[in-house]
């Protein structure tokens, strides 16, 4: 028996692009919130969305690298409280979202209420909890502080998810041929 590996090619290609398209959608893709350091992303329903289609590894994957990249880049150094925050949204979401089977077709309403279970529960940990923690261990910073913008950006995530995210794996669903619904004429 094969040895099934940790992460295919198309899957090692969905982390460079989905990265990639964290980096953009951050600079881009990023509503200021009112909150200090804190901003409404769109970034998180593309890291959903992947961590659907090509599972945990990649999810985990596609959030430190393109967080850190996006605040390499745009901040001059990461802040991680907030990637290993990223990494962890996708990883939860790509764990919990394994059985659905977008690949074929499959999204309806069965699969879109798990697929927002997922992810509240992602954002919840991640930016409830983790993300502050994280803040507060490393860097010093005042509780009431970090736990309101870990607030504020898990609330702004799960709704950006529910809405984009959702549409846009419904919009990937519809593309794929449903299993058994071809059939040969004549």
């Amino acid at each position: 028996m094969a040895k099934k590996e940790l992460l295919s090619i198309r899957s090692i290609v969905a982390v460079g692009i989905g990265s990639a398209l964290f980096v953009i959608l951050g600079r881009f893709g990023s509503i200021p919130s009112g909150i200090p350091n804190t901003n409404i992303e769109t970034t998180y329903a593309l890291l959903a969305l992947f961590s659907l289609l090509y599972g945990p590894v990649a999810g985990l994957l596609i959030g430190l690298i393109g967080h850190t990249l996006k605040d390499f880049i745009f901040y001059g150094s990461p802040w991680f409280s907030w990637v290993i925050s990223s990494g962890l949204v996708g990883l939860i979401i790509g764990l919990l979202v394994a059985g659905i089977s977008i690949q074929d077709g499959v999204f309806g309403k069965r699969e879109i209420i798990r697929f927002n279970l997922a992810q509240i529960v992602a954002n919840a940990i991640a930016w409830f909890a983790v993300a502050p923690t994280l803040d507060i261990l490393i860097y010093a910073e005042p509780a009431n502080k970090v736990y309101t913008q870990g607030l504020a950006a898990g609330a702004a995530n799960i709704v950006t998810v529910a809405v984009i995210g959702t549409l846009l794996a419904a919009a990937y669903a519809k593309t794929r041929t449903k299993q058994g619904s071809l059939r040969k004429l004549g």
